[in-house]
């Protein structure tokens, strides 16, 4: 007890996934939209962070405001806006093959990267929810002829309330047994560059952050790879077996994040 209260008390950012961990499907968690209420009342900054990259920024903000979770003073952050800049920093002016929405499309070429559809030197997999056999035809191709690789993030399933829907990692499996190829790179959680990212717009040291998420492999992991604190939640991928068998390991877990509103007197 006295060890959550430490933890709560010295959070002033909750960097929280969402699909499993503050919704399911468009269903909020609980008294989700009450228990973010009072966390921004006792003065701790909501910064949301998904490795779902099938949507771009503004999309979540409609769909979180819709909800009844979004306040101005939150921050979205995606895996898609993370790969944006990874791109613009180490890969500017390469072409660049997209596996994506089409509104996620858009918000590359409008971020400044090179979307092309044929001779790329850079194959990039986002969470494409509109994918068809052409399109992994193509991907393939430039794979095999040996095009860079970048995966937004390595997720196996995207939880929802009834079953779960596949995600880039059952792509990248797909993927490396047609092509015999790996990503080179996977930008989103659990790689801590985005930890990085979200320390300096916050200002913030790492034990003054705390990442909530449902996933050990990417959610967790991230947080225990940035320096933060971590909550582990059993209300979406998770279970406490699963749990058991990880050699990744949570700061604190709770069944559902309403649990910290008990913590935060």
């Amino acid at each position: 007890m006295d060890k959550i209260k430490e933890i709560v008390k010295k959070t002033k950012c909750l960097v929280l996934d969402m699909d499993g961990t503050i919704y399911l499907d468009s269903t909020p968690i609980g008294d989700m939209i009450n228990t973010l209420k009072i966390c921004r009342e006792k003065g701790i900054k909501i910064y949301y962070f998904t490795n779902n990259s099938s949507k771009n920024y503004m999309e979540y903000v409609k769909k979180l405001s819709k909800i009844g979770f979004y306040d101005d003073r939150d921050i979205v952050y995606t895996s898609a806006m993370a790969t944006i800049s990874f791109i613009n920093s180490e890969f500017k002016d390469k072409k660049v093959y997209v596996l994506a929405t089409d509104e996620v499309k858009k918000s590359f070429s409008e971020g400044g990267v090179n979307v092309v559809e044929e001779d790329a030197d850079i194959v990039l997999l986002a969470y494409d929810t509109t994918l068809t056999f052409e399109k992994l035809k193509k991907a393939n191709e430039m794979l095999v002829r040996g095009a860079i690789y970048i995966a937004t993030h390595p997720d196996m399933v995207c939880p929802t309330a009834d079953i779960s829907m596949p995600d880039v990692g059952s792509f990248i499996r797909l993927l490396e047994g047609s092509s015999g190829r790996v990503p080179d790179y996977i930008i989103g959680k659990p790689n801590n560059i985005a930890g990085r990212e979200i320390m300096r717009a916050t200002g913030l040291n790492a034990d003054e952050i705390t990442m909530v998420g449902d996933r050990l492999y990417t959610d967790i992991k991230f947080g225990v790879n940035s320096g933060f604190n971590t909550i582990l939640v059993f209300s979406g991928e998770t279970t406490p077996d699963m749990l058991k068998q990880s050699d990744v390991v949570p700061t604190l877990t709770f069944n559902d994040l309403n649990e910290i509103v008990k913590y935060l007197d």
